[in-house]
């Protein structure tokens, strides 16, 4: 017999979202790709999420250079239009969903390298009929599950994503280890070079 965490794995697509411009970093390499503890930030997020043995994973893109750094088990997904905002790569994300025959997925950001495995695990196999939204000491932040159901909800273009919704849905909070700090900005960066990792 499967049990419920078993049906959720096999429904459940991962999506990270690298596709943005990281405009507010100010510096020459682009934030996704900076070093922090001798690997590239956005490997911190990939490698994470690419250890749950989701039904499918999916980065979405702009240019190679991230696509590059993808575990084998991720498909990237590029973004023709990055400067239509985080919404359209969330758009495509649910569109190429939708076409597989997932039920949900789970969307993260690739700046928030400090969200373990454990995290994206336990949103993954979350039951919900709405939305279930990873809490850290009671505060909502990332990943978060979407399921079919909500997906013609959702905005597909600017910068809002999933949250525009929360009010509206089933809204399930799924306490969850680790640090949602996202980086930013240069100080961003050096506040989570000074956090040591296990």
């Amino acid at each position: 017999m499967v049990n419920t965490a078993d049906q959720e794995l096999r429904s459940t697509g991962i999506v990270v979202l690298a596709a943005g411009f990281g405009s507010r970093f100010d510096s020459s390499v682009h934030k996704l790709l900076v070093d922090l503890h001798g690997r590239p930030l956005v490997s911190w997020v990939l490698d994470a999420a690419a250890e749950v043995p989701a039904a499918a994973h999916f980065v979405v893109t702009r240019d190679a250079s991230i696509a590059s750094l993808s575990p084998r088990n991720f498909v990237e997904l590029r973004n023709p239009r990055p400067q239509d905002g985080l919404a359209s790569s969330l758009a495509l994300a649910l569109d190429r969903a939708r076409a597989v025959g997932l039920g949900a997925v789970v969307v993260g950001l690739g700046d928030q390298p400090y969200i373990p495995q454990e995290a994206w695990r336990r949103v993954v196999c979350a039951r919900t009929n709405g939305v279930a939204i990873a809490t850290y000491a009671g505060v909502r932040a990332n990943p978060v599950k979407l399921t079919l159901s909500v997906f013609g909800l959702l905005e597909r273009f600017g910068d809002v994503g999933a949250r525009s919704i929360f009010d509206r849905v089933e809204a399930v909070e799924v306490p969850c280890p680790g640090d949602p700090f996202d980086v930013d900005t240069r100080q961003d960066l050096e506040h989570v070079q000074a956090v040591e990792r296990n």
